[in-house]
């Protein structure tokens, strides 16, 4: 994705940049809601047939999450690496980056599959119960087969967004939602003589789905008419050194939403032991949270990017405002939100369970969530714009103190010596994710004042 020119971004409008910024961040919210939108069907889907499907696929969701997010991490540096070659104008250097990046993706997936198909062990170490561990990991079992097609999803959407080509992975991923939910409904309860699997039929509908939109992103990006130009299609020499560029970049990144997402599991854990009707509550109230979190993706990446193409640019200037105009829109997009789930919290909790206890939980719950919003958000947007700018070591420190020195005692101590249950939880996640923000900008307000240069290309 490029920006205008030095000179004509330095003389272009707020508004200019405002609608710039937007243009980029809609078609990855796109993508990003497509992706959520699986895991909400199967949420829903699986919280109407009861309980204890919608608590086996909320625990199911803790490790499987944990894997996805290291495997993004590994991988987003794919977006700073061509967003910076595409900002000094090397375009055929950006297929390479994609086919390095596709090797490295493939890798992980396989890596990350073998780990879910022990979901069951996994779950017992983190203090579930045997009959929640059970069926948590039946529903492991059957991410583990996706795990490779949604990472090399990923890698190639990456590419896509650098290059500016977001709306392919926004189509794509949003079709996909169809099969997903037509096999949803064959194999959580069993329809047309398919097997009643519960949580397992929805992990299983989302692996099918996943390889389904892979091959059709794939595809996509081989028939690009412009391909020559991007060298998607050619040979590269690039070979290791890219591979090599890649993980330096993409390691520490790894670290730092695996510090993130490992926290997010350890309190999804804690929500597991108080039993399957808080669990159950907390996936309802969490799966909204990570719905809002995925357009706060989209202003993250939006605001990555351009402040990998100001630094592409030498343009100090520029990557201050690609931060802070990402950040401010962030902050009224998730104000927005914010009321909207305090407004339609009653709605919101009948979606995803027809049992009374569940329901009441998770309604007290959004009153959190609706507080949670703009900091995960913002804390998000403010990481994106430090992955932008090649800025990742103290950042990762920085959210390593916040959600295991802040979040996750936080959220222990007041789900279990408090006994406030699921609320506890969610406050610890909003102390968390409070405190990283404030960090990152505190970092962001020293690092868009320095000199910029393009340390990973």
């Amino acid at each position: 994705m490029t920006s205008a020119p030095p000179s004509a971004a330095a003389d272009a409008s707020l508004k200019w940049h405002v609608g710039r910024t937007l243009s980029l961040a809609w078609p990855v919210m796109g993508a990003r809601i497509g992706m959520i939108l699986m895991i909400t069907v199967d949420s829903i889907m699986a919280g109407q047939a009861g309980k204890t499907a919608l608590a086996h696929y909320g625990i199911s969701l803790a490790p499987h999450v944990f894997v996805l997010v290291v495997g993004i991490g590994f991988l987003v540096g794919t977006i700073v690496l061509v967003g910076q070659a595409d900002g000094a104008g090397r375009s055929r250097e950006c297929g390479a980056i994609w086919h390095r990046s596709m090797m490295i993706a493939a890798g992980l997936g396989v890596v990350f599959g073998a780990f879910l198909l022990f979901g069951e062990t996994i779950l017992l170490l983190l203090g579930q119960s045997e009959s929640m561990a059970a069926g948590g990991g039946r529903a492991l079992l059957w991410f583990a087969p996706g795990m490779p097609a949604a990472m090399m999803y990923l890698a190639t959407s990456f590419f896509l967004e650098g290059i500016g080509r977001p709306h392919a992975g926004m189509v794509v991923s949003l079709l996909g939602n169809l099969p997903n939910a037509a096999l949803n409904w064959l194999l959580i309860e069993g329809h047309m003589g398919a097997p009643a699997m519960g949580a397992a039929g929805a992990t299983l509908a989302t692996t099918v789905t996943r390889w389904i939109i892979l091959a059709a992103l794939v595809a996509y990006v081989f028939r690009m008419a412009d391909g020559e130009r991007y060298g998607v299609r050619a040979a590269h020499a690039a070979g290791w050194q890219m591979v090599r560029r890649l993980a330096r970049l993409g390691t520490p990144l790894a670290v730092a939403t695996g510090l993130e997402s490992a926290s997010f599991m350890t309190m999804a854990s804690f929500a597991g032991r108080l039993g399957e009707t808080q669990m159950a509550a907390y996936q309802a109230c969490m799966n909204v949270v990570s719905f809002a979190f995925m357009l706060a993706i989209g202003l993250s990446t939006a605001t990555s990017v351009r402040a990998a193409n100001a630094v592409g640019r030498g343009d100090r200037r520029g990557l201050a405002l690609a931060g802070w105009l990402g950040f401010a829109l962030l902050v009224a997009l998730m104000l927005l939100l914010s009321v909207l789930v305090v407004w339609q919290r009653d709605f919101l909790a009948s979606l995803y369970s027809d049992v009374d206890e569940v329901r009441a939980i998770a309604r007290a719950g959004y009153f959190w969530v609706a507080a949670v919003l703009m900091f995960d958000g913002g804390q998000a947007v403010l990481m994106g714009a430090h992955r932008g700018a090649a800025d990742v070591m103290v950042p990762t420190a920085m959210q390593g103190f916040a959600f295991w020195g802040v979040g996750v005692p936080v959220a222990y101590i007041l789900a279990f010596q408090i006994g406030f249950g699921v609320q506890g939880i969610l406050a610890g996640i909003f102390a968390g994710m409070a405190v990283s923000m404030l960090l990152l900008a505190a970092r962001f307000t020293v690092v868009s004042r320095r000199p910029v240069a393009a340390a990973y290309t």
